[in-house]
């Protein structure tokens, strides 16, 4: 019984510490170039959503912001393919909590955004949200609330990972 308990804790804290910010790991996103299906003033540009800056108050100046588009969309192109553990949203904390229900984070290599789903909110019961996409990998980070007319506030986005190596690289040749 105590090797089960020992076993399922070690598994427990195996999967803790992926779905946690990596001691000393560079956030990539920083790094890429950033875009959204809109922009609800002239203030509120994707590059906001990585701009290093975490205040989740949008009064402040700090958030990215589309209107209210139909499947409004935030992207990443991280300028090369990684092998993507990590994605960090964070979203506002001075209101507007429910627009983030069914929000999805997506991982690969399509700039129109149809990737593989990472995870998705279904209830926002917090600002900020944390998903382990263990090592999906792609070029592209998309996060997008699909399927309705809503506004997509993102006040930072950080990715944490390793970039593919050529290697890691898998070529077929005919």
């Amino acid at each position: 019984m105590k090797t089960l308990v020992a076993l399922v804790l070690l598994g427990s804290l195996g999967l803790a510490r992926c779905c946690s910010r990596p001691p000393g790991a560079i956030n990539i996103a920083t790094s890429g170039e950033a875009s959204q299906s809109s922009n609800y003033g002239a203030n509120d540009a994707a590059v906001k959503a990585i701009d290093g800056v975490n205040d989740q108050n949008w009064f402040n100046g700090f958030c990215s912001h589309t209107g209210a588009d139909s499947s409004p969309w935030w992207r990443l192109d991280m300028k090369r393919k990684y092998k993507v553990n990590v994605v960090v949203v964070s979203g506002r904390s001075d209101c507007c909590l429910e627009r983030m229900r069914n929000l999805e984070v997506r991982i690969g290599n399509s700039p129109d955004n149809n990737n593989p789903v990472c995870d998705k909110i279904t209830i926002a019961t917090s600002a900020t949200t944390t998903f382990c996409c263990n090592g999906m990998e792609g070029q592209y980070v998309s996060v997008v609330i699909p399927g309705r007319n809503e506004y997509l506030t993102l006040c930072e986005v950080e990715v944490y990972g390793d970039p593919v190596t050529q290697t890691q690289e898998k070529h077929v040749c005919w």
